[in-house]
């Protein structure tokens, strides 16, 4: 079964660990190995930024930059085995050259520090999906991960954001956004847009997951939600359970249908113990969705089908 994973930090593994990681086989849940494993089409790579732990004499801009330049080493290293996918045709390309695509794309909009042109720079070095907020305010919104930013909306530049996105061919991703953020976009955006690892509010009363009405409204835009593979985000037990997340899937198909879900697994930045404890484990869930009496066209637009019409249908 082909994968498309809407979510990783290896990058920003692999860029903290400089000397001793790599992205062909390392110690994380995400390598070009572990990839082979799990039969994966495509990996989209976090630029991830914690802008209380970067380096206070570089800018977010500067960090960013300085991972990117990272995350192209690694790629050119191992250009035999993957290569950069920054739309739909070079998915295909890749695809029949038998390489994995790796799309960039950014977790923390401040790296953009309120200007259009950087944003434009980034869509030239390949970025094609930003996770507008992480855990903190900045100068596109709220993150929904205090109750005083829930109904926050999007900053004037923010909304300048959106659009030129739309305009540039750009992923919009609303995961750690906040709600008031949510339906901001939502109003904005001509085109479908993602939340590339979360999962559902009704499950798992986390404010990081949406709730039934934004997961409609997803729907209905033409996007898709990651299932994230978090335990904070899955259930009550301290692992992260396959059973759980057929509980997820199960909902929001009965919810938004099964044209909205899609995999955005979050390793590299998960913490807790996984029964999927890496991305070549990923059959495990194959497994579970077949016991669940989802079919196999239902399991392959979850996998990478439903991810791939919206590459196909958003990037330039």
């Amino acid at each position: 079964m082909k994968l498309i994973d809407l979510h990783c930090d290896t990058i920003y593994r692999i860029f903290n660990n400089e000397i001793s990681s790599n992205l062909r086989k390392n110690q994380f849940q995400v390598d070009i190995e572990k990839l082979k494993r799990a039969d994966s089409m495509a990996q989209f790579f976090a630029l991830f930024l914690d802008l209380e732990e970067i380096d206070k004499k570089a800018s977010p801009l500067e960090h960013c930059l300085a991972m990117l330049d990272r995350f192209y080493q690694e790629i050119d290293r191992n250009k035999d085995q993957i290569a950069i996918a920054k739309n739909y045709q070079d998915l295909i390309t890749n695809k029949k050259n038998n390489k994995i695509s790796a799309f960039l794309s950014i977790e923390e909009g401040e790296v953009l520090e309120g200007t259009l042109a950087n944003l434009r720079n980034f869509y030239r070095l390949g970025v094609r999906l930003i996770t507008l907020t992480w855990n903190y305010p900045n100068s596109i919104g709220y993150p929904n991960c205090k109750k005083e930013y829930m109904n926050k909306g999007l900053s004037t530049f923010g909304k300048k954001v959106i659009c030129e996105m739309n305009h540039l061919g750009m992923l919009i991703d609303v995961s750690h956004l906040s709600d008031g953020g949510f339906y901001d976009v939502a109003k904005l955006s001509s085109q479908p847009f993602i939340a590339s690892h979360s999962n559902s509010r009704s499950i798992k009363d986390h404010s990081r997951n949406l709730s039934d009405d934004m997961i409609k409204i997803l729907a209905n835009k033409g996007g898709i939600m990651g299932i994230n593979f978090a335990a904070d985000f899955l259930g009550s037990s301290e692992i992260s359970r396959v059973n759980d997340m057929i509980k997820h899937i199960s909902h929001i198909k009965k919810v938004g249908g099964i044209d909205v879900i899609a995999i955005g697994s979050d390793f590299d930045g998960i913490d807790c113990r996984l029964e999927i404890n890496n991305i070549a484990k990923i059959a495990r869930l194959t497994d579970a969705l077949k016991k669940a009496n989802f079919t196999f066209d239902e399991i392959e637009k979850i996998y990478y089908k439903n991810a791939q019409r919206v590459i196909k249908e958003v990037l330039k």
